[in-house]
């Protein structure tokens, strides 16, 4: 359960012609690789912890040469132009409807804090194909400490990711083997073996894979993390994800942007309320094309 409301790493996240309201220590991710920062060991996960001597390489994101041409729908999209309304806590969840740009957003947060755009850590780089927006162009994130580990998990793109650690002789060796395991299993494995560290983790749409069974055992190894001093930030459409204890839930709304509000306010939690009071009522009516 969260139970501090002040964000350990990311504070706020807002375009970058969007004014400053108050000062800040550490205004944008490009500009500090938080090499000056306080930190020990437990800001790493338990298996990386004999090598803390060993500074995370910053690297940079593999681009393609079409990356000129990134598509700048997202700024278009009322959520991205209402984004100085999210200020996080150490747990934060986007929920909304497809298309509102929950992913489009994340993605460009771990863009700017320099994770792969394809997930993985700041030292795990590959790339498949780059479809990423523009959008981290635009935005500027909000530090009040910048986290010295990480991970950025992304659904669509952790088969590829997990394709990449396999083939790598150095790499293989320190990863669960995710390719013997089911999907679910796999994400778990990554969690327990990568989300123990106190850091920064972005997560999209983690229960892609997961049973509520799994997604319970995922929220526990959660909770143990955030009582280290982590800090996550979520695009999700779950609602045991979304109901998270202590949570910033923000709900993004194609037509109206972006709002910090409750998990029992969120419009699918009304929807996923009604379908369980009356299952097949909802779908007579959801049949007939009533709403």
């Amino acid at each position: 359960m969260v139970t501090k409301s002040d964000a350990p790493f990311l504070r706020r996240v807002r375009l970058n012609d969007q004014p400053i309201e108050e000062p800040v220590d550490q205004p944008t991710g490009q500009e500090t690789d938080g090499s000056d920062d306080e930190w020990d060991k437990n800001d790493f996960p338990d298996w990386y912890q004999d090598k803390v001597d060993d500074k995370p390489e910053q690297g940079e994101p593999n681009q393609s040469e079409d990356d000129e041409a990134s598509n700048d729908y997202a700024l278009d999209l009322p959520a991205v132009q209402t984004l100085d309304q999210l200020n996080f806590g150490p747990m934060n969840i986007l929920a909304g409807n497809n298309g509102a740009g929950k992913s489009t957003i994340l993605e460009a947060i771990a863009i700017i804090a320099r994770f792969n755009p394809e997930g993985g850590s700041r030292n795990l780089r590959f790339a498949t194909h780059d479809t990423h927006s523009s959008l981290a162009d635009h935005l500027v994130l909000e530090w009040n400490r910048n986290p010295r580990w990480g991970w950025f998990l992304r659904a669509e793109t952790f088969y590829g990711m997990a394709s990449h650690i396999e083939e790598d002789e150095h790499l293989a060796p320190t990863f669960p083997k995710f390719h013997h395991r089911s999907h679910g299993e796999s994400f778990l494995d990554l969690a327990a073996s990568r989300f123990s560290g106190a850091g920064l983790y972005l997560l999209d749409e983690p229960e892609s894979a997961l049973s509520i069974q799994g997604l319970m055992s995922f929220c526990a190894l959660m909770s143990q993390s955030l009582a280290k001093g982590s800090q996550f930030i979520i695009s999700t459409h779950s609602p045991l994800l979304m109901a998270f204890p202590g949570a910033h839930v923000f709900e993004l709304n194609a037509e109206t942007g972006t709002k910090q509000t409750t998990f029992e306010s969120l419009e699918s939690t009304g929807l996923w309320k009604r379908f369980f009071a009356e299952p097949q009522d909802f779908y007579k009516n959801l049949l007939s094309g009533q709403r």
